[in-house]
């Protein structure tokens, strides 16, 4: 793609908007940068990214000034493509791409990319590993942290691109066209950002709208949107099951995970190989498993991966032991659903951290999940009262507040019984108390490693 005849605005002046720019920039293209928040220190982002150093900066309002001068707009993922600015650009003929646009565009090579409300990361980070063991060139991007745009000018015809994808970076796709996609599960989540489970379910199902027949979509069959869905595609279905035995596809079978296929039932691994708990994580092996296999990977290359692979940070991650304690960190486990999968990891009684931003989420079925495993909530952040009155509606009084993360660390710790698990995992966003999942979880680690 030829981009020297257009001009560029790049909205948002994060990790994400700095690669797209310079993406950009590398390529030949003429770029301006754009930023909501008229306080941003200009000058202490120039010393911060030299490289962009004569891309002008246009914060608040001032971007009207040249807005009439954009062809291409490329939105970071936390940019609602329903706000204002966006449905200005939009009425100006502007064309409205998102990050993971402009990379599919600007780079090259096969790509592999995994949606899904949980499990993305583990499964992204498990076949990247695996792919790496079988191609020279391999790129792990998307929303596991490493913007496609940062690796997107190093990209070659061989290159597999292995890529997580989030729904808000579906929304602003045209052209994008993985070889191989998969769609994980699909329950509530961002309705605040979606509106509707509709929108959000349209978004997530989008990853396979440029696939085309021959191409392959890994779906989680007991899923029933997913499982209805895939019966709609033209293109070569691969399921997964944790339920039940399938005819054609993977599944749990007791300690086993199977792979029916052209008439043949072969055992690929016993999950007691695996260095992940959880029958969730059964479930994103499986998935690795069918798009390693659909991008030609031998088997006895994907197992040898499956058994080298550990859990991913901040997803259900051991931590030490404090008198016999286990601390585990799930910080990643933001929404209630994730939430889930984290207690049922568990194998004994457990003291859970929970709360956090409100996502307009309901917590009606996490609470249930407790079951006798979870002897007390300690909640933290604005969600913490929403859950409390949950917790009252289904019967669950052992619950207590906490103003920071440090105190609910120190009511949990003195809580927990020899034997017990202290285990962070919110089911809600870290924003408000902190900067991301990620500071969330490093600073329970931190914290919790210093524990006397």
């Amino acid at each position: 793609m030829n981009i020297s005849a257009d001009t560029f605005i790049v909205i948002g002046t994060g990790k994400s908007g700095v690669a797209a720019c310079e993406l950009l920039l590398n390529k030949g293209g003429n770029a301006y940068l754009y930023d909501g928040n008229e306080q941003l220190d200009i000058d202490s982002f120039y010393k911060k990214n030299p490289q962009l150093a004569e891309v002008k900066i246009y914060l608040g309002d001032s971007v009207n000034e040249i807005l009439d001068k954009v062809d291409i707009a490329i939105l970071s993922p936390g940019v609602p493509v329903d706000s204002p600015l966006v449905e200005d650009m939009k009425s100006r003929g502007i064309t409205i791409w998102g990050e993971i646009e402009l990379a599919y565009r600007l780079g090259a090579g096969r790509v592999v990319a995994i949606t899904g409300t949980n499990g993305k990361t583990t499964t992204t980070s498990l076949t990247g590993e695996i792919m790496a063991r079988y191609f020279s060139d391999v790129k792990v991007v998307g929303n596991i942290g490493i913007p496609y745009t940062a690796l997107a000018a190093d990209m070659t015809d061989d290159t597999v691109v292995v890529a997580e994808i989030s729904s808000f970076q579906l929304e602003t796709i045209e052209e994008f066209a993985p070889k191989v996609t998969a769609i994980l599960n699909i329950t509530p989540d961002h309705l605040n950002r979606h509106h509707t489970m509709e929108k959000y379910i349209e978004a997530k199902e989008s990853i396979t709208t440029n696939q085309k027949p021959g191409d392959v979509c890994v779906l989680n069959y007991e899923d029933d949107v997913l499982r209805e869905f895939g019966q709609s595609l033209d293109l070569d279905v691969v399921y997964f099951s944790s339920e039940r035995k399938l005819e054609n596809g993977l599944y749990l079978s007791g300690e086993e995970i199977r792979y029916s296929k052209n008439e043949m039932d072969e055992l690929v691994i016993n999950v007691n190989e695996l260095n992940i708990l959880g029958k969730h994580n059964f479930e994103n092996v499986m998935a690795a498993v069918a798009m390693a296999d659909a991008m030609g990977v031998p088997m006895d290359v994907i197992v040898q991966g499956l058994k080298s692979f550990t859990a991913v940070e901040h997803r259900i991650e051991f931590v030490c032991t404090k008198n016999d304690v286990d601390f585990y960190n799930d910080s990643k486990g933001t929404n209630p659903d994730a939430a889930i999968k984290g207690i049922l990891a568990m194998n004994r009684k457990t003291v859970l951290i929970g709360g956090g931003y409100d996502k307009d989420s309901e917590y009606d079925e996490w609470i249930e999940s407790f079951g006798d495993k979870v002897i007390k909530l300690v909640l933290i952040g604005q969600t913490k009262k929403k859950i409390a009155k949950c917790c009252d509606k289904h019967g669950f009084k052992d619950y207590v507040f906490a103003e920071t993360l440090e105190e609910a660390i120190d009511i949990s710790y003195e809580t927990a019984r020899p034997g017990d698990a202290v285990l962070l995992s919110p089911a809600c966003a870290s924003w408000g108390m902190f900067d991301n999942y990620e500071q969330r979880g490093d600073i329970f680690k931190e914290y919790v490693r210093n524990l006397g």
